[in-house]
């Protein structure tokens, strides 16, 4: 059967689609400086079907990257400002009465989109951040009984902000579960903070990222190619001991109330499979592994108040116990 093409003039075979999602640090360079590990943390989460939370503090261009990536992959993309008065069916859709027709139809919400920006997703009551669950999980909503399934590619990337917790609420364990990733966005080093300010001083625009330059390098087709490439890298029993080992190693820490579940280590497995594809092999390294335990594991952990109020982090546990857990030759 002859490879695909999609919409952005994209060969559906593997390494035309490894050469496309490469070229997408290029174009999302267009509209934001830096993020690189952000850039590779979407396009993993997207490879792995899963989703991501971004948190960093404001101003560092997390809604940009979002707006960037869905323009370079030629995929729909909504933003949901999440506040406290959202409610559930301002992001599922609801069932409204037609006088026309004298039938009750379903108006969808903005979950029915590729790509779901839920800005400040903490700022919003549990409630609403439940109504995500079953679109996050099941890749479909369900009203009023009947279930209507989401588009395919389905990403949620989530943002919220790490310093200011006042008239926020924290999401429980379960739906952080949920998320594949977890990414920090830094603040951007000098240079390219100047580079930000140059850009603006001669005239871009971050709602207009045509105008920037972003033009769309893959598709649906490219992605749907990477994901059965990436389904068939090679995972040897050591590498799979080894995911395993570093898990339950988590759930033995001394700082930590709560270690990584079976799905964790799932999770890690997963994401480490679609990095050593983008790093062009077809089996998994325990370097893959250690790449990604940070953004895999770091939201899935829960720290002591007593290590928490010594200094110690989720980061500086997972670290450690890489450091411990013997790697597999």
């Amino acid at each position: 059967m002859a490879p695909t093409t999609d919409s952005a003039g994209q060969s559906g075979d593997p390494g035309t689609a490894l050469a496309s999602l490469e070229a997408l640090r290029a174009e999302i360079a267009k509209a934001v400086v830096g993020q690189d590990p952000a850039v590779t943390g979407l396009v993993v989460a997207l490879l792995c079907r899963g989703h991501v939370l971004l948190e960093g503090v404001p101003g560092v261009a997390k809604t940009l990257l979002v707006r960037a990536l869905a323009s370079a992959l030629e995929l729909d993309t909504k933003r949901i400002q999440f506040t406290p008065d959202l409610m559930p069916s301002d992001v599922t859709g609801s069932l409204f009465y037609d006088n026309r027709t004298a039938e009750f139809s379903f108006q969808p919400g903005p979950v029915f989109t590729n790509l779901l920006l839920a800005d400040e997703i903490n700022r919003t009551p549990p409630k609403t951040q439940s109504s995500l669950l079953e679109a996050m999980e099941e890749r479909q909503v369900t009203v009023d009984g009947t279930p209507r399934p989401l588009p395919e590619p389905f990403l949620v990337a989530a943002t919220q902000n790490p310093v200011e917790y006042e008239g926020t609420y924290p999401l429980p364990e379960a739906q952080l579960d949920r998320f594949l990733l977890k990414l920090t966005i830094p603040l951007p080093p000098r240079q390219d903070e100047i580079d930000v300010l140059t850009r603006h001083a001669a005239g871009f625009d971050p709602r207009d990222l045509r105008a920037a330059g972003v033009r769309p390098v893959a598709g649906p087709a490219v992605l749907e190619a990477a994901r059965a490439a990436v389904a068939g890298t090679t995972v040897s029993p050591e590498i799979t001991a080894y995911v395993v080992d570093i898990c339950r190693a988590t759930r033995e820490s001394p700082s930590l109330t709560l270690g990584a579940s079976p799905r964790g280590a799932t999770a890690l497995l997963a994401t480490s499979r679609a990095w050593a594809w983008l790093t062009g092999r077809d089996y998994v390294i325990p370097d893959d592994v250690k790449a990604l335990a940070l953004p895999t594991l770091r939201h899935r952990v829960q720290l002591r108040p007593d290590a928490e109020m010594e200094g110690v982090t989720a980061d500086s546990v997972i670290n450690a116990i890489l450091a411990h857990v013997p790697v597999p030759r």
